[in-house]
This record gives structure tokens, sequence and C-alpha cells, in this order.
């Protein structure tokens, strides 16, 4: 049995390699003991397991020995037969016990669609995986199948992921869609049911924003998000136009409605005629108009190349999108219709530029060309947009 320890300024991980059984036993407590004791203060303390090939019952006796000692106690990398062991004694139920997550290879596979947090491939027939930029966290990844599980369970047709995994140095998410494809895709494939597309892409932001997100709920608010990411993006625009864009976000209405907050055509799977959700890191409750400007900003005024980040023609897009807005508000005259359709641009002009806030490590070229494009998009129409603004109280849910 060999022991090694790490500290990072009292965040301590103790490593086991090899069997820790009967005979380890008591040189394994030494061990432990003696590293321990050189950590100084130790905030919290993680074992990691991914060398651990047996744990007997006085192997778990010392990890639970630790777990009463530090508060912050956790055990990680379990191998599977290792991991069985702390199901079936219990252990998985009093202290958090993690898996070693699988290693997968996307070499070969299709791509269903990519975009600023990741890349969603066909792994086989029955199930698809979104690999995530380098620098997303584990704790990110995690949030995701929160907020897949939460919103699944108050009704938005979402599937559920139910695999971490490895992709090189990337985390992955795998998720069960048998047959399913993009409704990108679909309406490439089938320009003429284009209408037919619109009206379940149209069903669908009904149904989220039929929902009423709860008080209790772990679901964030979308309005706070916003926030945080126009204030995120300050490093690339001056402090004009960052406030400028708070403006904007100050005037949209409360609401408790559930919003997918990136609900563009890659992100709905079509499967057996029905849509379901994937990619659900932005999850939150607000007011419809966060949604559909969002959604806007992503089907029709999208920054950078359109088929490649959408996966279909941008004239097929922009039309599906209008369709769809179409029958969202379906029974409206021409005028309101054209009211709320200005509201959605006003809103939109936000997530047009605060997407950036996704990743620190967009291409200079790229941020370059958001910037002038603020300038065409925003600056020069600033007092149309904050008109506009003034109405959005009138958008009633």
């Amino acid at each position: 049995m060999h022991i090694t320890v790490t500290n990072n300024n009292g965040s301590v991980v103790l490593s086991l390699n090899g069997r820790l059984d009967i005979a380890a036993n008591a040189q394994a407590v030494a061990d432990i003991e003696s590293l321990l004791a050189q950590c100084g203060v130790i905030r919290d303390l993680t074992c990691d397991a991914g060398g651990l090939d047996y744990i007997s019952s006085s192997g778990l006796r010392i990890l639970m020995g630790l777990s009463k000692r530090y508060n912050n106690f956790s055990v990680v990398n379990c191998k599977s037969d290792v991991y069985q062991v702390f199901d079936l004694t219990g252990f998985t139920k009093i202290m958090p016990i993690k898996k070693a997550l699988r290693h997968l290879s996307v070499d070969g596979c299709q791509v269903i669609g990519a975009g600023g947090v990741g890349t969603v491939y066909r792994l086989d027939e029955d199930t698809i995986i979104k690999v995530f930029r380098e620098e997303t966290t584990i704790d990110e990844v995690q949030t995701e199948i929160t907020m897949a599980k939460e919103s699944f369970v108050l009704g938005m047709p979402t599937a559920i992921s139910y695999d971490i995994v490895h992709v090189g140095n990337r985390l992955g998410l795998v998720y069960e869609l048998l047959n399913a494809d993009t409704l990108s895709r679909c309406a490439s494939k089938e320009p003429e049911r284009i209408d037919e597309f619109a009206r379940m892409y149209a069903q669908l932001f009904k149904q989220l924003h039929s929902i009423h997100v709860p008080l209790n709920s772990v679901i964030p608010s979308a309005l706070e998000a916003e926030v945080k990411a126009v204030k995120h993006i300050g490093r690339y625009f001056n402090a004009a136009d960052i406030d400028l864009l708070l403006r904007v976000v100050d005037c949209i209405p409360a609401g408790d409605r559930l919003l997918h907050c990136d609900l563009q055509t890659k992100n709905a799977m079509m499967q057996n005629g029905e849509l379901m959700l994937i990619d659900m890191g932005e999850v939150g409750y607000g007011h419809p108009l966060v949604d559909l400007g969002h959604s806007y900003s992503s089907m029709v005024s999208l920054v950078g190349p359109y088929e490649e980040i959408i996966g279909m023609p941008a004239e097929l897009g922009h039309d599906l999108w209008h369709r769809m807005i179409g029958y969202y508000f379906e029974g409206c005259s021409a005028a309101e219709l054209a009211h709320r359709l200005e509201q959605i641009k006003a809103v939109s002009v936000v997530r047009n530029f605060s997407w950036l806030a996704l990743s620190d490590s967009f291409p200079e070229s790229l941020i370059s060309e958001c910037q002038q494009l603020f300038e065409e998009r925003v600056t020069r129409h600033k007092d149309e947009i904050m008109a506009i603004c003034q109405t959005l109280d009138d958008f009633a849910i």
C-alpha cells in the first residue's frame, strides 16, 4: 500500500494506491497520520482512490474515522469494484463518494453542433455526447446535470445525461437519444416541412413558458445571470456600452417562468416526432422575453459563421425563426406581432454580446468583430432601443 499527500493551502488530497486490506491496515493508519500531521491546518480533505484496487472493512473504518475528523471530506476517482463496495456498505449515503470518469474518444464521430460552451457529437445510434471547452470544471458540468433534472421534474422535455466522461483533456456529458437528430438538421433535410417544424418549435417555447418555477427551486434567476454576464464582458467594451446593456436588462419585467436561455435549433433534438432539449447549462427563471431575445440573437442576428454554429443555412434559419414567432403569438394582430418583434429585437442586443462571457479564450479577431458590431447595432440605435425598452411592461405573460 502506497500513500501520498498533496497540500494546496489547506486543501489536501490523500492518494491511495494498492490494496487497503487487513494486512496493510496498521501501516496505512500510521502513514496517513504522519502525512496529515505535516499539513498543518486542513480545510478540506479529499481521498483520491484512483489507484485503490481493493478495500476491506478495516480500510472502510479508516475512511470513516477521517470523515468524522474533517467536515469537508470526500472520496473521488473510485474504480467500479471499489465503488461497489462503498455502495453496498452504505458509505455512499453518509459521505460524498464519486466514481472515476470513463475515457471516451470522439474521433470519427459526426459533429451535431458547436458553440461557445462546447461541441456535440453523435457517438452511436443511441447516444450523443456534449464535449465542453477545456476550461470547464467538473462543478460546472454537474450544475448542468442538476439543471436538467430539475427542469425535467418541472415539465421541460429534456434529455437527461447519465454519465460524465473524459474526452482527452476535456469533460463530456453523455445523453441517451435514440435515433434523434437536431431540429436544424431535420429542417435542412426536409425544408418542405419548415412550417411544421416552426409550429413545433413555437410549441416548445410555449410549453416552457407555461411552467412556473417555485421559490424553493435550485434554478437561478435569468436576469441575475444576464447582469453577471454583461459585467463580465466589461473587459471588452467601454463603461458607456456596458451601462447601456445593463439599462436594457433593467427594463425587462420580472417573471417566474422556466427559460432555457439558449433555445436555438441545434439544442432541440427530434426524437420520435417530439422535440427534446439538450444543453441545459444556462437554464433559469424569469420573463419569456429573455428566452425569446436569446433565441433571436442566435437564430437571426448571430455573430459568427451561421451554418457552422446553427447547423443550417442562414436563410432557412431566419425563415424558421420568423415562422416560429408567428405561431408563438398566434391569434395576435399584425400590429401587435410587429410590436412584440421589436421588443424581442431590442432585448436581443444584450445576448448579442454577453455570450462572450461564456469563455475568456475567444480569439481577438472575434472580439474585435463584436466591438465593431456593437457600434453598428447598438450605439447608433441606442435612443430607438431604449424607447422600445420603455414599453416592455406591456408584454404580459
